[in-house]
């Protein structure tokens, strides 16, 4: 591992978190708005469609969280 980071030109410790990042977040990983943004488009949705989510949608703000 020593040697892998020093031909990279970084630390070890570097290294295996470049390792980690790699196997953890792939490149070409699906991205979840993209993938929604796609279904919608598939399925012919339309913003006039989502016009009853804003209508029955609950304004009220949230309760701050209390750690107490």
């Amino acid at each position: 591992m020593r040697v892998r980071a020093a031909t990279h030109g970084r630390s070890t410790e570097a290294e295996v978190r470049d390792i980690l990042e790699s196997v953890v977040k792939p490149a070409q990983r699906v991205r979840m708005g993209d993938a929604l943004a796609e279904l919608g488009r598939r399925l012919g949705l339309t913003n006039d469609d989502f016009v009853v989510f804003e209508q029955v949608r609950d304004k009220t703000p949230a309760e701050p969280v209390r750690f107490e």
